[in-house]
């Protein structure tokens, strides 16, 4: 297990750090998110964050109620604009883009997994997997269509609306919808946070694949530690800002340093 501060970039060996830096798809550099104004009703949920997410890897986000994490990803994902800082998606700074723009970037580059799947609830699970494709004027790929539906196991159930599926297949149309457009990166929000405890293994297996065979970078944001357990790196946040990045660690490796980051 490694434990580093990444707040402190001297901390890092010269040669980690420009490995990371040359294998980084998203880079966040002194991100500040404020809420309210300034004096005591004013939330600092990011206190200058700066982190690179390296390609082809798994990062999982951990963190107490409030240290930033859904923040950090939002922002990360171009959802939300930070106050001050930059970040960078393939190179491009988002911070600077219009929303025009940065819609466009994120059709592009991005993938989105939700806590409670967002599917819409007119549409099959397979015009549900293609939306994405049909928002950006896109024409589908079928045999990409085929292998990918094939992949999270949902060949049998293309025709089925989200009420006719069960809470992990309506996951997999999800994680189906989020790799479709093969973006630079994908976020995945709390992923098996609604799903049962047999459910949310296989979902955690399907993204780990994901990143296995199709050398997706996958950003994750969770409080399981189990999910933690799958990703290649581990980021702790604590009011705010990044205080402990682990390697490949276990679950009772990331359990114990969760009660150290969550102690007053």
């Amino acid at each position: 297990m490694r434990s580093v501060l990444i707040q402190d970039e001297t901390t890092l060996p010269e040669e980690g750090r420009q490995a990371g830096v040359a294998e980084a798809l998203v880079t966040a550099t002194d991100v500040t998110r404020r809420y309210g104004v300034e004096g005591d009703v004013c939330v600092r949920a990011l206190r200058g964050v700066s982190l690179d997410v390296g390609a082809g890897k798994l990062t999982a986000v951990m963190g107490p109620s409030g240290s930033g994490k859904s923040t950090l990803m939002h922002i990360l994902a171009g959802l939300d604009r930070p106050n001050e800082g930059e970040v960078t998606i393939a190179g491009t700074d988002i911070t600077e883009l219009g929303d025009t723009e940065l819609t466009k970037l994120r059709r592009e580059h991005i993938g989105f997994i939700f806590q409670f799947f967002n599917l819409l609830p007119m549409l099959t699970a397979e015009e549900n997997v293609v939306l994405p494709l049909k928002l950006a004027g896109e024409k589908p790929d079928r045999e990409w269509i085929r292998e990918l539906t094939s992949k999270v196991g949902l060949s049998d159930r293309l025709k089925h609306r989200p009420s006719e599926l069960s809470g992990g297949q309506q996951q997999r149309v999800a994680i189906a919808r989020a790799l479709v457009g093969r973006p630079t990166v994908m976020f995945a929000d709390e992923p098996t946070g609604n799903l049962d405890s047999q459910t949310s293994a296989e979902i955690l297996e399907l993204l780990r694949d994901s990143v296995s065979t199709l050398g997706q970078t996958t950003v994750m944001v969770t409080h399981d530690a189990h999910a933690a357990a799958i990703a290649d790196r581990v980021l702790f946040l604590a009011d705010g800002l990044i205080v402990k990045d682990l390697g490949s660690s276990t679950s009772h490796e990331i359990l114990e340093a969760m009660e150290e980051v969550s102690r007053p």
